[in-house]
Formats: C-alpha cells, sequence, structure tokens
C-alpha cells in the first residue's frame, strides 16, 4: 500500500502521517486489526447496534487499512497512506456489503454530531448505489453528504463499478460537492466480488451534465488490511481507490489544518496529474500526493 507500490505519482510524503486528523469510514465496519487497533477512536454500529468494533464482511477494514494501517503486522511492508490518523469507522453496511439508504443516512447524522469530538475531517464513502430510482440530485443519500459537506467535511465518495459507459457514477458519488473517486488503473482486469471486470469506473456525466469524477487513483488489486489478526488480502475497485484520496487529505489536513473543505478540493483540482484520459473518465487527473503536498509546484 505504500506510494511507490501502487504506483501513485509521487511518493514523498516529508514526514506527514495525518496525526491528530479523523477520518470517519462509512463501510461494513472494521476489525481491530494490529495495523489499526490503537486508533480507531470511535465505532458505531447503525447495523446491528453492537459497540465494539467489528466486520463481518472484510471491505470496511480493507479500507481502513488504505488510509491508516501503519504495517505493525508484517514490519511496514504494507502500510497506509496516512498511519498516523485516527479511525471513526461506522457500520453502515451487512456481512454481504448490502445496506438501506436508511442506515448510510443515520451514519452520516452520526459522523455530524461527532465531527469535533473525535476531529473528524474527512468522511470516506466507499458505497453507492446504482438503482435508477430515487437515486437522482434529490434523494435522500445525495442530501445526507451535502449536508456533511456543508458542515465543513471533506466527504470522499466512490465512483463505483458501473462503467465503462457514460453516466455510470453511483449515488450519492454524483453529488456535485463531494470529491468523487475513480480508478485511474481500470484497463487492469481484476476481480471484483466474484466478477472478472475490465474498464469498470464509473463515468460522468451525472444526469445534471456535471462532470464526474473529481479524480482518480489506483484501485486495481490493492493489499491491505484483512478482517483477521495479522492477515492482509487484496481487493479491487473503486472503493479502493476513494481511501487513497482521504488518506491524502488527511496528511494534507496535518500540514494546513486551517483548510477547509472547499480550500482541499480546490488543491485536489490544481495538483492532479493529466494522465490524458477523458474528463469524465479522469477528471483533474491522477492523484499526486508529493505535489499535494508540496509548498510550490
Amino acid at each position: 500500500m505504500n506510494h511507490a507500490k501502487l504506483g501513485i505519482h509521487g511518493n514523498d510524503t516529508m514526514g506527514y502521517t495525518g496525526r491528530g486528523v479523523g477520518v470517519a469510514v462509512l463501510d461494513t465496519g472494521c476489525f481491530p486489526h494490529e495495523d489499526l487497533e490503537h486508533r480507531i477512536a470511535a465505532f458505531s454500529d447503525m447495523v446491528q447496534k453492537r459497540s465494539a468494533p467489528y466486520d463481518d464482511n472484510g471491505h470496511g477494514t480493507h479500507v481502513c487499512g488504505i488510509i491508516g494501517g501503519n504495517g505493525a503486522a508484517q514490519n511496514g511492508m504494507y502500510c497506509g497512506v496516512a498511519p498516523g490518523c485516527h479511525l471513526i469507522p461506522v457500520k453502515v453496511l451487512d456481512r454481504r456489503g448490502n445496506g438501506y439508504s436508511s442506515d448510510v443516512l443515520a451514519g452520516l447524522r452520526w459522523i455530524r454530531e461527532n465531527q469535533e469530538r473525535w476531529n473528524i475531517r474527512i468522511v470516506n464513502i466507499s458505497v453507492g448505489s446504482f438503482s435508477r430510482r430515487n437515486m437522482g440530485e434529490n434523494s435522500a443519500l445525495v442530501r445526507g453528504v451535502n449536508a456533511a459537506w456543508d458542515d465543513g467535511l471533506v466527504v470522499v465518495v466512490a465512483a463505483g463499478n458501473m462503467g465503462p459507459k457514460s453516466g455510470t457514477i453511483t449515488t450519492p458519488g454524483i453529488s456535485r460537492k463531494v470529491i468523487t473517486v475513480g480508478c485511474s488503473d481500470d484497463h487492469k482486469e481484476v476481480n471484483v466480488m466474484g466478477n472478472r471486470m475490465i474498464d469498470y469506473s464509473g463515468r460522468g456525466p451525472t444526469n445534471a451534465c456535471i462532470c464526474k469524477p473529481e479524480i482518480v487513483a489506483p484501485g486495481a488489486s490493492i493489499i491491505s488490511c484483512a478482517n483477521q489478526p495479522g492477515k492482509y488480502t487484496s481487493k479491487s475497485g473503486t472503493s479502493m481507490a476513494t481511501p487513497l484520496v482521504s488518506g491524502a487529505i488527511a496528511l494534507l489536513l496535518e500540514k494546513y489544518p486551517e483548510m477547509n473543505n472547499r480550500d482541499v478540493k480546490l488543491r485536489l483540482r490544481e495538483r492532479a496529474f493529466d494522465i490524458g484520459l477523458p474528463k469524465n473518465q479522469q477528471g483533474w487527473g491522477l492523484l499526486d500526493v508529493e505535489r499535494l503536498l508540496a509548498d510550490e509546484i
């Protein structure tokens, strides 16, 4: 998961680790893996109302590891982008990775109510729906992420794996406020949820003709924490690209804690690396961690 192995453009984090920055993760929960356990600051479960961190699917643990795993179980071999940040997993999906909009919305409300308590600056949402019904810009999910954005949170959402046709961004990634993340390497064939996929990253524009995604990052065969002690596993998709961006933003907010979410979005736009793909596939371009953190370019 380190930048060089992933091929993220630039791999110098200049000593920043995301220390002090809280990242909430709306997903299947989080197993207290050695790479994470001392930095799970809080846990909320909208599905089974359990109090201790757990993950009966594994997806959320993998996402948390990409954001903030410190590599402890394998002597730093698999290290997340921001290994000093603290994590706030919110379980909104069941053991099959499915869920209800109502649970996602309840999770978002919980995050907004607790953002000051845990210094939550970033919300990572590797969750999406491609239902044509009730999933437009006026949908409850889009209104929910917009409300979180309006409360000052940096909301980072997966573009979904419904590509390559245009208009395939999943909800709530269609929100014009949030930062929507696609895969930079979806030309590689991967296994996603048991299906062989290629050219899967969601493409814009949205039904409202908004260009999406904002940015892309690697998502093919990313190794991160499994929901078992000391274990790692490989997963693929825009769900894996999204936490790379969230982790990079944690580094940025450690360096510039006064930045607001609009500042972060503009900085990502200015510092992304154009890889020559169509705008509705790559957005502003590839995440470039070194350029993102540099004082000048």
